[in-house]
């Protein structure tokens, strides 16, 4: 697929504390979701729309993430003796997916200091991020979705979801009016709104087209909510000097940035696996029976 979107930047560089004690020595993003860490659904995701760079933003403790998706010599001989060629053509296709670009982000300053630390790759053109804690199962992929808008529009294209009013208070909630279904222009957005302040129930997920002009705001502005720098206000300053869309997109959304939602993902997935449903319905009843 060839899109005008050819990098996607992926923020993970965060500690993973909801996952402690697991996550002191294995990056939270290589948990695994049924058969694959949770990264390697968004670059699924990012390749499925025609993305070919992959700019990864990383701290201390993620060198794994790194290891996953280069060669690994010795366990490409091992498959490769025991004639499992089916895994090692797997193994072997990680490396080949795409180009991985690696950049560090040396302090913990929030979301859109992440996003400012990929500016030396991403400084000429619009590009795509993907929070990989959002995994996001669809087709077309929910990225793809977004880059549809883009390149019909122009401007730069947040994913939204409608949330109920009881959990506004989670997210980044946008101001905006809808242009055709399901495609919003937005006027305003808020970080985290006080419960019975959010403008709407439409709320921002992780999914973003961002145009190149976000550097130099987020590199002026200053902290925000959290002490942090939020992508969401650098956004709010960008939609005062050119268009900013919304799409509702069309798919799942699993939440793996919690130890439930994460548990749930897995559980939802494996289900769509004949082998595996089996597995979890002989748990679920055998737990039942004990309970």
């Amino acid at each position: 697929m060839r899109s005008s979107i050819t990098k996607c930047l992926f923020p993970v560089a965060g500690l993973g504390t909801r996952f402690l004690p697991a996550t002191k020595e294995i990056a939270k993003e290589m948990l695994p979701l049924v058969d694959r860490p949770i990264i390697a659904y968004g670059v699924e995701e990012a390749l499925a729309a025609g993305c070919r760079e992959m700019v990864m933003i990383t701290g201390r403790s993620k060198k794994s993430i790194e290891d996953y998706f280069d060669r690994s010599f010795e366990l490409e001989e091992i498959l490769k003796a025991r004639n499992k060629t089916t895994l090692y053509d797997e193994v072997i296709s990680l490396s080949e997916l795409a180009d991985f670009i690696y950049l560090r982000q040396h302090r913990p300053l929030g979301l859109g200091h992440a996003v400012l630390c990929g500016e030396p790759v991403c400084r000429n053109e619009y590009f795509g991020v993907i929070l990989p804690d959002d995994v996001m199962i669809a087709r077309p992929s929910v990225l793809a979705q977004l880059i549809a808008v883009h390149e019909e529009r122009g401007g730069s294209v947040v994913a939204l979801e409608q949330v109920s009013p009881e959990e506004t208070s989670r997210y980044g909630i946008v101001a905006a009016e809808e242009v055709e279904p399901g495609v919003y222009r937005i006027r305003d957005m808020v970080e985290k709104p006080a419960p019975g302040t959010a403008p709407s129930n439409l709320a921002i997920m992780g999914r973003y087209i961002l145009s190149p002009s976000i550097f130099p705001i987020l590199y002026g502005q200053q902290a925000g909510a959290g002490g942090e720098i939020q992508l969401t206000d650098g956004i709010r300053t960008l939609l005062g000097r050119e268009p900013v869309w919304g799409l509702v997109f069309k798919g799942n959304r699993f939440d793996c940035g919690t130890q439930p939602g994460w548990l749930s993902a897995n559980i939802q997935l494996a289900m769509q696996y004949p082998e595996l449903r089996e597995v979890v319905l002989r748990a679920v009843a055998q737990t039942e029976q004990k309970s």
